[in-house]
């Protein structure tokens, strides 16, 4: 009779113990915010809270050579993609977290190619007009976007230097929120950042295949892009077709902390008028920051995957806390680096 009573007793507190350990998992309070695939940074960073979870931005922003001299709001975007696009011109996509007033401009059409590194920053997509191949793109994958050639609210003209149309349209960070709001766009997302960020500037001076860069000429052909290094600030100036990119605002030149040149393959598309670049894949580039420039690879596997930039020992690049100019650029043209 003992030997059951005890059997009896132990089976009690096995259960209440099963129980009591289930009720605590059932009633831990659940996380509401989403998980961020981010790796752990010490110390702060000033380009960008590493802990936000909002969604960014990606504004496709003029770059013809007319229209150089009105653009508006890129020194605070974190990160400004060049992309090549017909005629020997450039597009950026400007990208911007956590600002929610701020005028951007000139604002011009989308091309699909676009789209890919929109994708991988989970970003709101917004221009004013696209082409063809965009469009079909933009309905088909369902992406969040905002586009002046249907949704009116958050675009307005100005034309301060008498330039053609196309080259009036401006936004403000404030009427894209409120767009994003009214149509129900999520705010939040969790995807990480694509790049990553070193709290202490970096010193590329000791890395394999180092070499100066005072300068940097990235030609394109209607828009080439030059970078020359501020010792005294430590920032690259911009320059476009030689002469100093200039904020039409704030009358004062941009400048950049980092510059990643990724060099790329492209086709034409059916028609031979757009270009279809070749961001998917892997390829050769240049990471440069501090007056110092060294060799890395780039690879992406998919159209919403992150690009990989890595130094050619395999290892992560970590770039300067600073905004950074991602050049995009033809395997068949020339860089130069001095």
């Amino acid at each position: 009779m003992k030997k059951v009573l005890l059997v009896f007793l132990v089976s009690l507190l096995f259960i209440t113990g099963c129980g009591k350990k289930e009720k605590e998992i059932v009633d831990e309070k659940p996380n509401d915010e989403p998980v961020i695939d981010q790796p752990e940074i010490s110390g702060t960073i000033d380009i960008i809270d590493i802990n936000s979870n909002s969604r960014p931005y990606a504004i496709v922003v003029n770059n013809s050579p007319a229209a150089v001299k009105v653009q508006q709001g890129l020194q605070e975007a974190y990160i400004v993609y060049e992309f090549p696009v017909e005629g020997g011109l450039t597009r950026l996509m400007a990208l911007y977290k956590d600002i929610d007033d701020l005028k951007v401009g000139t604002i011009r059409s989308a091309r699909h190619n676009f789209l890919d590194y929109a994708f991988e920053h989970d970003a709101i997509f917004v221009a004013y007009g696209w082409s063809t191949y965009a469009q079909n793109d933009i309905n088909s994958t369902g992406i969040n976007h905002i586009n002046g050639m249907i949704h009116s609210s958050p675009f307005w003209r100005e034309n301060p230097e008498n330039l053609a149309t196309e080259h009036t349209a401006y936004t403000n960070l404030s009427r894209l929120i409120s767009f994003s709001n009214d149509n129900n766009y999520s705010s939040t997302t969790d995807k990480g950042l694509v790049l990553n960020y070193d709290a202490n500037d970096v010193d590329l001076s000791n890395k394999e295949n180092a070499q100066i860069a005072n300068k940097v000429y990235i030609p394109s052909g209607s828009a080439d892009a030059t970078y020359e290094y501020d010792t005294e600030k430590k920032v690259y100036k911009r320059f476009v077709n030689g002469n100093a990119n200039i904020d039409h605002e704030t009358k004062e030149q941009y400048t950049t902390k980092n510059i990643i040149v990724q060099k790329i393959d492209s086709k034409m598309t059916s028609g031979n008028y757009y270009l279809d670049l070749g961001t998917i894949g892997s390829g050769n580039g240049f990471y440069i920051t501090n007056g110092y420039a060294v060799p890395i690879k780039w690879s992406k596997s998919s159209r919403t995957e992150k690009t990989k930039y890595t130094y050619l020992d395999g290892s992560e690049v970590i770039l300067s806390d600073g905004n950074t100019f991602i050049q995009l650029q033809l395997n068949s043209q020339p860089l130069t680096i001095e």
